[in-house]
């Protein structure tokens, strides 16, 4: 496979109607919150639509998305906030 069809994955945090954040992986950010959102999505989200996508990290490898993935649902919703909020604030 040559760098220009190199598939990239995508790490994203949603937020809930509950108002719970949502972290989840997958290939097409727009597509999966869409799925949710019409309530393909996982339980968790079926029952809490609708989802609104709040930031979304690119990866490389699905496996680097994965461990990305992970280690960011180990975060509390403080800490979740926080990493948004500073990526937030490197992109101003």
């Amino acid at each position: 496979m040559d760098a220009q069809t190199h598939e990239k994955y995508y790490v994203y945090l949603a937020q809930c109607a509950s108002g719970v954040l949502y972290v989840g992986s997958t290939k097409n950010v727009s597509q999966r919150i869409a799925a949710h959102n019409a309530g393909r999505g996982g339980r968790y989200t079926r029952i809490n639509r609708p989802l609104k996508l709040l930031r979304f990290w690119t990866f490389n490898t699905r496996t680097e998305a994965r461990v990305a993935e992970y280690q960011m649902k180990r975060l509390s919703p403080s800490e979740k906030l926080a990493v948004f909020c500073e990526d937030q604030n490197h992109n101003k």
